[in-house]
C-alpha cells in the first residue's frame, strides 16, 4: 500500500541575515548509474561553515570549532519516542561499543526525573549484554552540588573506563549548562570526549540527539514562530556539545513534528550547508564521513550549498534547498554528497523521472494544507518521486496567532519540485512500502493569509421570483 500523508501548514518567518551560496553546478549524488544519463561525477565537497551570525540583534555565539582529526568514535543521535523493543538501535549501539560486556555510563541530566530515566536505558542497555551505571550528575537531584560532582575523580575514572555514553530525553540545555557551563567545558566532558576520541560510542536521544550540534535549539518556540524569525542566541539557539562537527546541524523529532521548517532558517542564519534531521525511534549512526540510517521511521538530509534568498521580499525565503529522505539501512556520504540506499531498495524499483523506462503510479495533483504536519514532507517526497507531477505544495502558517500580533498574516507557500539528478528507490520486501528519495529541491517563500482563515456559513439568498407580466384586457366593441 503507498503510504503518503495529505497535510499542510502555512509557515512563513522574518528575515534571517545570512545568505546561502550562489548555485554551482550539478552532479548526480547516486550510487548507480541513471538510465538514458552519462555517468557524472559525485558533487564537491561542502566548504567550511560561515561564522556564526547574530539573530535580530543578539549577541553571537561564538564560532565553531573543528574537532580533533583523530576522532575514531561513533556519535548517534536518536531522534526521540526509542521504543524498549526496537532491538535494532539498542543492540546496534552495544554492539558498537564493542559487544557483550560493553561498559556504558548514562546520563539522566535532561530529564525532569533522571533516576527513572536513567535506570530504564540502564535496563534496556543491559538486556542487550551491556553493562551499565547511571551517574548522579542533573539538576533535579537538589542533593548534588553539580559544581563539584563534574569534577569528582571517582566519576570522571567511570566514565574514561566506559565504551559508551547514553544521554536521556528531556531539556537539552540542562545537559549543557551541566557540563559546559557558560561554554567552558568540564573535566567530566573532557572525559566524554576522551572516550569518544578513542573510539567509543556517544548516544542520546531527543534532547540527547540535540546537543550533538556546536549550535543546538535551546528551548525553541514552535516551528511557524522559528519561520517568523522569533528566536535569538542565548535564549532559543545557544552551544550545543558538537560531537558531529561544525558543519553538521542535528535535530530530532523531525518528521513527527515538522521540524524542516525550523532547520532550514537556522542553518542559513548560522552559515551550516549541511542539516541532518532524525525522525522518532530512529538513529543515525555518524562515523567520519558517512551517516547510516537504522531503526523504525526515517531522517532527512538538508543540502543548502546551493540555496540562495532573497533580502528583498523582508521575510525569510529560500529557493533550491535539496532535500533526500533516507530509511533503515540507507547511508549518506557527507563530502560527496552522495546516498547509497539499502540493498532492498537496490533491489527494489528505480524512480528516476528521465529514464524511459520510468512508469510512474501517481497522476494526480496534491495540494497540501500543512506542510508542517506529521511527516508530511516526507509522504510528499515519496508520492512526488512516483509521479508524473513535476512538483507538489503546500502551505504553513499560524493558525491561532497572538491578538494584535504584527506577522498574523505571514505564511509560508512551500514548492517541493524535481531536479535533474533527484532520484528515487523503493521495496515491498518487508510488508509495506519505503521509499528513498535524494535531491529534490524546495523552495520556500513568504505569503501573506488574511486572517481569520474562516467565518460563519451564510446560504445564498435565492434569486428573487420574477412576477408574470399582467395580461391585457381584451380590446373592447365600438358602440
Amino acid at each position: 500500500m503507498r503510504a503518503w500523508i495529505w497535510a499542510g501548514v502555512a509557515a512563513m518567518a522574518w528575515a534571517m541575515g545570512a545568505q546561502a551560496a550562489p548555485p554551482t553546478a550539478v552532479a548526480a549524488s547516486t550510487p548507480q548509474a541513471k538510465a538514458a544519463k552519462p555517468a557524472t561525477t559525485p558533487r564537491p565537497a561542502a566548504p567550511a561553515a560561515a561564522p556564526a551570525k547574530p539573530v535580530q540583534g543578539e549577541s553571537p555565539l561564538l564560532p565553531p570549532v573543528d574537532p580533533e582529526p583523530a576522532i575514531r568514535g561513533y556519535a548517534v543521535p536518536i531522534g526521540g519516542a526509542l521504543k524498549a523493543d526496537n532491538d535494532e538501535v539498542w543492540q546496534r549501539i552495544v554492539q558498537l561499543a564493542g559487544g557483550k560486556g560493553a561498559r556504558f555510563v548514562v546520563f539522566g541530566t535532561a530529564s525532569e526525573d533522571p533516576e527513572a530515566s536513567a535506570k530504564q536505558v540502564v535496563d534496556l542497555l543491559q538486556r542487550r549484554g551491556a553493562v551499565a551505571e547511571a551517574l548522579p550528575v542533573a539538576p533535579k537531584f537538589l542533593w548534588v552540588d553539580l559544581n563539584k560532582v563534574v569534577r569528582d575523580p571517582s566519576l570522571i575514572a567511570k566514565v574514561k573506563a566506559a565504551k559508551g555514553i547514553f544521554f536521556t530525553g528531556g531539556t537539552q540545555e540542562r545537559i549543557v549548562d551541566v557540563l559546559q557551563p557558560g561554554g567552558q567545558s568540564t573535566p567530566m566532558l573532557e572525559a566524554i570526549w576522551d572516550v569518544y576520541r578513542k573510539g567509543g560510542v556517544v548516544a542520546g536521544t531527543s534532547a540527547g540527539a540535540a546537543i550533538m550540534s556546536t549550535v543546538m535549539f535551546r528551548d525553541a518556540p514552535s516551528v511557524i514562530n522559528v519561520l517568523k524569525g522569533r528566536f535569538a542566541d542565548g535564549k532559543q539557539v545557544d552551544r550545543g556539545l558538537g560531537f558531529v562537527g561544525p558543519h553538521l546541524f542535528v535535530d530530532q523529532h523531525f518528521l513527527k513534528r515538522g521540524r524542516f521548517g525550523r532547520m532550514i532558517p537556522l542553518m542559513m542564519a548560522k552559515g551550516y550547508k549541511l542539516g541532518l534531521g532524525v525522525d522518532e525511534n530512529t538513529a543515525a549512526i555518524i562515523r567520519g564521513d558517512e551517516i547510516e540510517v537504522i531503526g523504525d521511521r526515517g531522517a532527512m538530509i538538508i543540502d543548502l550549498t546551493e540555496a540562495r534568498s532573497d533580502s528583498t521580499l523582508g521575510a525569510f525565503n529560500v529557493q533550491g534547498a535539496r532535500l533526500s529522505y533516507l530509511e533503515h539501512g540507507d547511508r549518506y556520504h557527507m563530502r560527496a554528497r552522495s546516498t547509497t540506499p539499502s540493498a532492498p531498495k537496490l533491489r527494489g524499483e528505480v524512480h528516476d523521472a528521465e529514464s524511459p523506462n520510468f512508469k510512474p503510479y501517481y497522476t494526480d495533483d496534491v495540494f497540501h494544507l500543512d506542510m508542517l504536519g506529521d511527516s508530511t514532507v516526507s509522504g510528499a517526497m515519496s508520492r512526488l518521486i512516483d509521479s508524473v507531477q513535476k512538483e507538489v505544495k503546500g502551505l504553513a502558517f499560524d493558525v491561532l496567532p497572538r491578538t494584535n500580533d504584527p506577522l498574523a498574516e505571514l505564511g509560508f507557500l512551500f514548492r517541493l519540485y524535481k531536479g535533474s539528478d533527484s532520484m528515487g528507490w523503493s521495496t515491498e520486501e518487508f510488508g509495506g512500502e519505503q521509499f528513498t528519495v535524494t535531491n529534490l529541491l524546495l523552495d520556500i517563500t513568504p505569503v501573506r493569509l488574511p486572517m481569520p482563515l474562516y467565518g460563519g456559513w451564510s446560504p445564498p439568498r435565492p434569486a428573487a421570483a420574477t412576477a408574470p407580466s399582467p395580461t391585457p384586457p381584451p380590446a373592447s366593441s365600438p358602440r
